[in-house]
């Protein structure tokens, strides 16, 4: 029987990587919507009705590889949004 280890300790809370990475929120959310739980993204959810997007160690890497994509690139959320 092979038995499956969650090898992820920890996530940090999309306000926590905003505030390390020096971005805004809101901007990091609409670039990260599109992350999947395989790129290392997770909804944590308490006792409020709303989710926080967070990230394991591998996520925040792919976001700030989506960081530098968008920075080089700012015409890619407008053209994502039409």
């Amino acid at each position: 029987m092979t038995v499956h280890i969650n090898k992820v300790h920890h996530v940090k809370t999309i306000s926590r990587v905003a505030r390390e990475l020096g971005e805004d929120e809101d901007w990091l959310f609409e670039i990260a919507i599109g992350m999947e739980v395989e790129d290392g993204v997770i909804w944590v959810y308490d006792t409020s009705e709303d989710g926080e997007m967070a990230f394991t160690d591998f996520g925040i890497e792919n976001l700030i590889d989506l960081i530098k994509i968008h920075k080089d690139d700012p015409t890619i959320m407008a053209r994502r949004s039409t």
